[in-house]
């Protein structure tokens, strides 16, 4: 089969795996507009589900992944107003890597597959790229393949929240949640490392607080001067880093993006392109993921092009209604902060944790124990046994214990 796929982010490239995988005859070529290793953004986090994934779908990239990551463990909530600071406690890890090594791995796994890989290519429209049995529509949330089928049903609804995706050379060894009282309202940010010695920092804030700190008007470089100051307690005096791939970050408002329909034709939308949730869930790159081994999955099991994408389609709207309701509600939780910050640290936090409404009655229980230190450092431990169980079921090889998988393999790319 000929397959022409626009996009070479994490669900393009990992589509063209998973094809390739499943029918090495497959011709796949995979067209992006950027150079190779430009990239947006700073790091992604994701857990051990979606490890599970990936190594029962494609080991030797699982184990690229697994070096190049990094493991930070508790989640730590900082509130900061008027009358001084407090702060609260989750326990629980996760991982994350620089966006830019994940792409790296990818692509370099697709290639070594036999897929093309064929940067700087804009595709102005459909009809300029080269015939195909099936077009992959994976050039995320503004998609300029969905944008030429009305079919589609595309529907876009952009939050309230001014966000900001930055770094910082504060390497947070926990996921933190900061949130700092300033003249014109509240302003916070939540961190994870990304790679060793550089954390990603998504800074976001109320409209009234952003145009009464004018972040509206201030030249990219002030502005982030200006939320270094506000932030300089959680930063420990660290720099905030904005140029990812050369130009500045710019302030954006989430687009929440829904479609009636996945395919068209022989078109068929993934990732962004299909389906958007919320940056606070933190599950993009894992639905990406998903979606390009399901999509990979439907052709290998259908000869009929149509049947396989009307399958894909079915099976991967249904899962994903569930979780972009969940990521509609948290993006509402923060947009309407100010309902819930005049609590002290930990019933604020617990407001937080449960903002999705999955409540069990001994979660509030186990949550005030977490702020005491000893049961912390018992849940640490709890955890590290989980992963070394998890990582043996895996098959991860050698178990590294704490810290990043493989320090000597981190890269200082953002």
């Amino acid at each position: 089969m000929r397959i022409v796929c626009v996009g070479a982010g994490p669900a393009g490239l990992y589509f063209a795996i998973s094809a390739k995988l499943r029918d090495a005859g497959h011709e796949i070529t995979v067209f992006d507009r950027d150079p190779p290793a430009a990239t947006y953004g700073w790091g992604v986090v994701y857990w051990d589900d979606l490890l599970d994934v990936l190594y029962r779908n494609d080991p030797e990239s699982a184990r690229e992944v697994t070096a190049r990551s990094v493991l930070w463990q508790d989640q730590e909530v900082r509130v900061r107003g008027s009358s001084g600071g407090q702060t609260a406690y989750f326990g629980g890890y996760g991982y994350s890597m620089s966006r830019s090594a994940l792409l790296d791995v990818l692509a370099r796994r697709a290639s070594q597959l036999g897929v093309h890989v064929q940067y700087g290519h804009h595709v102005a429209a459909p009809s300029t790229l080269p015939e195909a049995d099936l077009l992959v529509a994976a050039d995320g949330a503004n998609s300029g393949i969905r944008g030429h089928h009305e079919a589609f049903g595309t529907h876009i609804d952009v939050g309230l929240n001014p966000y900001i995706w930055l770094g910082t050379d504060q390497a947070f060894p926990s996921f933190v949640f900061s949130f700092e009282q300033t003249s014109a309202g509240w302003i916070w940010f939540h961190a994870y490392p990304s790679v060793a010695g550089v954390s990603t920092c998504i800074v976001e804030c109320s409209p009234q607080t952003w145009h009464g700190l004018g972040l509206d008007v201030l030249a990219p470089d002030q502005g982030v001067r200006l939320l270094e100051d506000i932030f300089k307690r959680p930063l420990d005096g660290h720099r905030l880093l904005s140029r990812s791939r050369g130009a500045p970050a710019h302030w954006q408002r989430f687009a929440h993006v829904t479609n009636k329909t996945w395919y068209q034709g022989k078109t068929v939308l993934v990732g962004d392109a299909a389906h958007t949730t919320h940056f606070t869930l933190g599950s993009g790159t894992r639905l990406a993921i998903i979606d390009a081994i399901v999509l990979a999955h439907s052709l290998h099991e259908y000869l009929d092009v149509e049947d396989a994408l009307r399958e894909f389609d079915r099976h991967r709207r249904a899962e994903l209604h569930p979780v972009q309701a969940a990521a509609r509600t948290s993006m509402a939780w923060f947009e309407h902060l100010d309902q819930y910050i005049d609590r002290d640290a930990v019933a604020f936090a617990h407001a937080m944790s449960v903002r999705n409404g999955n409540q069990n009655p001994w979660q509030y229980q186990l949550h005030l124990a977490t702020q005491i230190a000893a049961v912390r450092t018992a849940r640490r431990a709890f955890a590290t046994g989980r992963r070394w169980y998890l990582a043996r079921r895996r098959g991860e090889g050698t178990w590294r214990g704490e810290g990043t998988y493989n320090q000597s393999r981190q890269t200082t790319d953002p």
